[in-house]
């Protein structure tokens, strides 16, 4: 069973910058896709960025294309989700997901198999 623990949320001023890492057990990391999603108070859960198993891959939610990058270390087990020029509306619960059926690198929330708790990103304006 895959385990997928979060972290590096905060609360920043609109403009700032935070990144998020998502640290992996109790799988083979380098074989899984890795997606971030967010979910916002009375929102449906949504795709931002996803990165396929080499890292050599990424993709992203228009709105935050050219502001967040994500990014990968196999050897760490860890996916990461560089944030800058955060605006309000990126306020949100951000959660990091697992996808074991290789090569695909999914953006919806049904291809992925693996959940962490998520965590808190709050952009003051």
């Amino acid at each position: 069973q895959v385990q997928l623990v979060e972290s590096g949320g905060g609360l920043v001023q609109a403009g700032g910058s935070l990144r998020l890492s998502c640290l992996a057990s109790g799988g083979t990391f380098s074989s899984y896709g890795m997606g971030w999603f967010r979910q916002a108070p009375g929102k449906e859960r949504e795709f931002v960025a996803a990165i396929n198993w080499s890292g050599g891959s990424t993709y992203y939610k228009d709105s935050v294309k050219g502001r967040f990058t994500i990014s990968r270390d196999n050897a760490k087990n860890t996916v990461y989700l560089q944030m800058n020029s955060l605006k309000p509306e990126d306020t949100a619960v951000y959660y990091c997901a697992a996808d074991n059926s290789p090569p695909r690198v999914g953006t919806r929330v049904y291809e992925y198999d693996y959940w962490g708790q998520g965590t808190q990103v709050t952009v003051s304006s």
